[in-house]
């Protein structure tokens, strides 16, 4: 028969009581939750990536760290990127005087129609949005499925070829564009909620207006890519000071974060600032000058602006940047340079 120790338990069960009986000690069962079968407990796995449709995710290769070093630019530890850099800062400020002095293609008629703000802003509006293709007919697909503002026609984007860097989602059809109408009649005019007051300063009236456009199937790269095109082709007086690094899955995004080595969005516009303002370039042309820089070489997007003659800001920006590597005989004269100043 069972008999219970002075702590309450079995005896046998007692983890004291036994060792001083010599018995063994059984230990307890470990509780068990009690099964439901009709009740499961949801994953908390995130779904698997081949439900994010067309998404596709292109790793950055780093080239081999040299030593390089730049307060600029604290990310970069190669020369050959910050080389790479260099040249398309050039290419994207160059890009930006022509759009200023002589545009071609579509954009020499966006600049036309300044006295038609509104047949102006939306065929810049069509630019963006659509992306001008990397072809010697950059213009070619939005040439073919244009309409005018006055019309209230949508374009017929069935089949449409697409440049590098649309809006244009084939899925949603022409729901952004609605969207972009909407917008502007609940504003009075395209050129009421782009221009904002008239007391405005060419920044802020940037500013504002690219929160105004914020709307679902126009991120960040076309819709600071239109501003910039109405503000550089003389139609709105529009001028950022910043680049609006908050989407985290934009492209000039993850580039800055890379070449100014931190992800906090306010030390990136500082550091963004920073080397705008040393370089001599428009903050404006940091946004592509980043983007180009982070795809593979050959694959420049040149948003409809080719020919630009960029090579002598190219030599400037490189030696700013001291992004040109040293030959041996450049080394050697330094080097003797040295011995002699130290001789007097």
């Amino acid at each position: 028969m069972p008999t219970f120790c002075r702590h309450n338990r079995l005896e046998a069960n007692c983890p004291i009581c036994s060792r001083q009986s010599g018995g063994a000690v059984t230990p307890p069962r470990p509780s068990r939750r009690p099964e439901s079968r009709a009740v499961s407990t949801p994953s908390k796995r995130r779904p698997s990536s081949r439900s994010g449709g067309d998404l596709r995710v292109r790793r950055m290769a780093r080239a081999v760290d040299d030593g390089y070093e730049n307060d600029l630019m604290p990310g970069l530890r190669a020369t050959v990127e910050a080389a790479h850099l260099a040249d398309e800062l050039a290419f994207s400020a160059a890009r930006l005087e022509q759009l200023h002095a002589a545009p071609p293609g579509l954009y020499a008629e966006v600049a036309a129609l300044r006295d038609q703000p509104e047949e102006a802003a939306w065929l810049a509006l069509l630019i963006a949005y659509l992306s001008p293709l990397e072809t010697d007919e950059p213009f070619a697909e939005i040439e073919r499925v244009r309409t005018t503002w006055a019309s209230g026609e949508l374009p017929d984007l069935d089949g449409v070829e697409l440049g590098p860097r649309p809006a244009h989602d084939p899925s949603r059809g022409t729901k952004t564009l609605e969207a972009y109408r909407h917008w502007a009649e609940r504003a009075g005019s395209q050129a009421a909620g782009i221009s904002g007051d008239a007391g405005w300063t060419p920044q802020r009236r940037f500013e504002r207006a690219f929160e105004r456009l914020a709307m679902r199937g126009f991120d960040r790269g076309p819709r600071y890519e239109l501003l910039v095109v109405l503000g550089s082709t003389g139609v709105f007086d529009l001028r950022p000071w910043s680049l609006h690094l908050s989407d985290a899955m934009d492209p000039t995004t993850i580039a800055a974060k890379r070449v100014f080595g931190i992800g906090d969005a306010m030390n990136l516009q500082r550091r963004a600032s920073d080397l705008a303002n040393a370089a001599g370039v428009p903050m404006e042309a940091l946004d592509l000058g980043l983007l180009n820089w982070s795809r593979p070489e050959g694959e420049r997007i040149t948003a409809g602006v080719r020919d630009v003659d960029d090579a002598e800001r190219r030599t400037a920006l490189r030696r700013l940047l001291r992004a040109e590597p040293h030959e041996d005989g450049d080394d050697a004269d330094h080097d003797d340079a040295d011995d002699a100043a130290g001789e007097a």
